[in-house]
């Protein structure tokens, strides 16, 4: 009886470990050091943390999560609040959130990924990939239209000025109402809105980006993102849709009452548990903060991380170099930012004082629609993510805190090595 109980017991074991194998590898739970291992004071963290939980407290957030890496070690890993205010599901560090634009610099890294297999270069017309843009003509002020100064080039495209316009200015043509490709047919009869390379303006470009990572690779964008992103660096939860058992996981929307105070968004398009037939390259994924980490991670240590290489450190450091004509400014939100350059899908911290920030020389960053928002200094060796999820969470006196000037202050403030 007792060999047969010990049969039995070995049996299932190794039934468990079959199913762990065809599984496959699973992330390793992230490790936190104390903060003085990587050159912070504890106390100057832990106001960082305290900070996040009294945005929640005073009902400024409903939940949020950050992270805070320097020299590949985690020393802040925090998750805040709650993910649904509605029902009062805490939020978890596993919590998933719409990243919205933080879309864009994944697309950029398949991008290069074809960029160092040869499959494009900087200075190749758009035209050479794109044939349907091979004719297109930029509008004049007067109503009529006239040929392209020079033929818009990839350099261009990845650093929005290839001539299209900001993404309202195609408010009433519908680029998303089928899949990429129906996107470029509608983009291909239509002008451009200036001269490229003469103007950044935030519209359509990195979904153009994703057709062409579709075409040049054979793939669909959540196909190559997945086998040549996500699964290498084992971002387990994050793409285009949410399988279904996940869906408790992801972060309602939010936004603000009459009283300043966060309340529920309402009516928001749930998250897909398939595939979307228009899968934006712009802003269509879902992840959580311990999976961008993974991939700011890798960039930050030159394009690998955990074994996995997934660029040169010579491409990341292109991708984070300023390819801005001289004259020409990032202007998001209005104002043009003084200070700051724009990359390959990045913007960039090319003068800290100028842009009235802590962050170090040559920072490299990006944020979502919904206020998440990451930044990589390879001055300072740091990487930080951090996680909300409002309506018009990112746009400056909107109703959100401003994260992106709160964060890095305190984060600066705490380091004590430099």
């Amino acid at each position: 009886m007792r060999h047969h109980l010990a049969r039995r017991l070995a049996a299932a074991a190794s039934a468990a470990v079959l199913a762990t194998l065809a599984a496959g590898p699973a992330a390793a739970e992230v490790a936190v050091v104390a903060p003085e291992q990587a050159g912070f004071a504890a106390t100057g963290v832990e106001a960082l943390k305290a900070e996040m939980q009294s945005l929640v407290d005073q009902k400024k957030l409903a939940g949020a999560v950050t992270l805070l890496a320097r020299q590949g070690k985690v020393v802040h890993f925090e998750a805040y609040g709650v993910q649904d205010v509605a029902t009062g599901q805490p939020t978890t560090r596993d919590t998933i959130y719409r990243i919205a634009s933080m879309t864009k610099p994944v697309t950029g890294v398949a991008m290069m990924i074809l960029w160092e297999e040869g499959r494009w270069s900087l200075d190749d017309p758009v035209s050479k990939h794109i044939p349907e843009f091979a004719d297109l003509v930029v509008a004049t002020a007067d109503g009529g239209t006239e040929p392209q100064a020079h033929p818009m080039t990839m350099r261009e495209l990845m650093s929005h000025t290839a001539g299209f316009d900001v993404s309202a200015g195609y408010e009433d043509d519908g680029l998303q109402d089928a899949d990429l490709k129906a996107m470029i047919d509608k983009l291909a009869a239509l002008p451009l809105a200036v001269q490229p390379g003469t103007d950044w303006r935030y519209g359509p470009s990195v979904n153009i980006q994703g057709y062409i990572v579709e075409k040049l690779s054979g793939q669909s964008l959540d196909a190559f993102f997945k086998s040549r992103i996500f699964d290498p660096l084992k971002m387990d939860d994050t793409g285009f849709h949410v399988d279904t058992a996940k869906l408790g996981r992801v972060s309602a929307v939010h936004t603000y009452g009459p009283d300043g105070l966060v309340a529920p968004a309402g009516d928001v398009r749930a998250a897909p548990t398939s595939a979307p037939e228009f899968l934006s390259g712009s802003g269509g994924l879902f992840s959580t903060a311990e999976d961008y980490w993974r991939f700011a991670q890798m960039l930050a240590d030159g394009g690998e991380f955990d074994g996995a290489r997934i660029l040169k450190p010579e491409t990341v450091e292109l991708m984070r170099t300023n390819v801005l004509a001289d004259g020409v400014t990032v202007d998001l939100y209005g104002p043009s930012q003084t200070g700051v350059g724009f990359g390959l899908d990045f913007a960039v911290i090319m003068d800290p004082a100028a842009a009235g920030t802590p962050q170090g020389l040559n920072s490299f960053y990006w944020g979502g629609a919904f206020g998440t928002w990451f930044w990589i200094d390879p001055t300072n060796d740091l990487v930080f993510v951090g996680m909300i999820q409002n309506l018009r969470g990112s746009i400056p006196g909107a109703g959100t805190p401003p994260m992106r000037d709160i964060s890095p202050r305190l984060v600066y403030e705490a380091l004590t090595t430099r």
